[in-house]
């Protein structure tokens, strides 16, 4: 038997031990490399590699049942939210219970991966090392570089992503201050509806450029992303069927004193929350539109009204960075677009794979582990994909299939629907496969870099 072609994996988040899980599985050598002391990536609170955005109060977003690993079950008794500590230990004891801790090289950071002349990987680490690989894997995630917007004038007060965002009291103390929160997604409604309780901020103001949708947690007494439609379902219809079933529960979002949005549900990325709509309705939470310019201890607005404020969290957003790549084909263009196909392979570069570089509805936290099941196949010769232009076109189908919903915008460039995609994830390995035996199930990446290793 032909050996296996031996891989680095950057990062020991949930997409990079999940991919590490697959490939020891099947025997493929790896090597994973995590600049942080520790596994968990996003969802270890106060890492210490500055990467993890968890405040104190975070729950999850998703449920239990959707963002359980297939060989591991979540304890039996989580609540239907888990808090983000308990999200992290469940990951420690995924990686310690498959053996994998002792395969990640910890405090160690892989700086530079360039694919020389002959295919292969040259591989950077940041104690000066540089090894050779045959793949390499990106698993350093997407919520890590804050973007921070720019206006005209200058803040005289307190202001910091929502990346920094840690307590009511840390990174700043807002009790009895004036906040705005700029920003209507997931931390932007998190962060605002526990801030904006009475005996914390003053006064809470909630600063956006368009009105959003938000959604419960709980659609009819369960958890609102049971409710997914089955892959077999006609796109139009199961949409169709959604947004009516959203606007007959929620009602229009100005009866809660939001603006309007000038979208239907379901065409941005859901904004999810169990108690913004209550606190909006409270009238804990005054609107704004968008800021037109920061005026010393004032923030004017882009319908002119002018506030005093203490305080500004932006919650928006985070920038796709792989710091580690000098190649420009390797990165996202300045709209963030990087057409991958089933989002992990560039046509033309077979040793290469983004893992979990996606927005899945309804969770990441289990996306890779199935985009392992296709990389694997690959590498024992059990899957090979079509032809780079049939990859080219599949792609360009594949976005038009997942993002044709939703309104343009730096955010909407990587959303998946995780039934959908595992669904015909699973329909392209066996068309893979077809192909593999075709050819004699040949290694579509020999194993060379330990032959010139040695």
């Amino acid at each position: 038997m032909a050996p296996l072609p031996k891989a680095c994996i950057i990062g020991a988040g949930c997409s990079g031990f999940t991919t590490a899980k697959k490939l020891k599985d099947l025997g493929v050598p790896y090597d994973c490399f995590e600049m942080s002391d520790n596994i968990g990536g996003n969802w270890y609170y106060n890492n210490p590699n500055g990467h993890s955005a968890c405040y104190q109060s975070l729950h999850i977003d998703t449920s239990k049942w959707r963002l359980a690993f297939e060989d591991y079950p979540v304890p039996a008794g989580w609540p239907d939210f888990p808090h983000h500590s308990q999200l992290l230990q469940y990951f420690h004891d995924y990686v310690d219970h498959f053996g994998l801790r002792e395969t990640i090289t910890f405090n160690t950071a892989v700086t530079k991966a360039v694919r020389n002349a002959e295919g292969l990987w040259d591989v950077t680490l940041s104690n000066g090392e540089t090894r050779l690989y045959d793949v390499l894997f990106v698993c350093n995630g997407h919520h890590w570089s804050p973007r921070t917007p720019e206006y005209p004038g200058h803040f005289d007060g307190v202001s910091f992503h929502s990346h920094a965002y840690r307590t009511p009291f840390d990174p700043v103390d807002v009790r009895g201050k004036t906040v705005v929160v700029v920003g209507m997604g997931n931390s932007a409604m998190d962060i605002a509806s526990e801030l904006s309780q009475r005996p914390l901020a003053g006064r809470l103001i909630v600063s956006a450029r368009r009105g959003v949708w938000v959604l419960p947690k709980y659609m009819n007494g369960r958890p609102a992303d049971k409710a997914a439609m089955p892959p077999w379902m006609p796109r139009k219809l199961g949409l169709s069927l959604a947004r009516k079933g959203i606007k007959k529960a929620l009602g229009a979002m100005e009866d809660y004193g939001l603006p309007k949005p000038d979208h239907e549900p379901l065409e941005a990325h859901p904004s999810v929350s169990g108690e913004f709509l209550t606190r909006a309705g409270c009238g804990d939470i005054t609107f704004r539109p968008g800021i037109k310019a920061l005026e010393g201890r004032q923030v004017r607005f882009t319908d002119d009204s002018v506030e005093d404020v203490d305080v500004i969290i932006y919650a928006t957003g985070y920038d796709m960075k792989f710091p580690f790549f000098e190649d420009p084909a390797f990165v996202p263009d300045s709209d963030h677009r990087l057409p991958l196909f089933k989002r992990m392979m560039k046509p033309g570069v077979p040793n290469l794979f983004y893992m979990g570089l996606a927005q899945p509805l309804p969770t990441l936290v289990n996306f890779a582990e199935q985009q392992a099941k296709f990389v694997a196949a690959y590498l024992t010769g059990k899957y090979l994909p079509p032809s780079p232009a049939d990859m080219e076109r599949i792609t360009a189908e594949d976005e038009a299939l997942h993002m044709g919903q939703y309104y343009a915008s730096k955010r909407h460039t990587i959303q998946v629907d995780f039934g959908v995609y595992c669904h015909d994830l699973m329909k392209e390995i066996d068309r893979g496969a077809k192909r593999a035996a075709a050819v004699g199930n040949r290694l579509p990446v020999p194993a060379r870099a330990g032959l010139q290793d040695a």
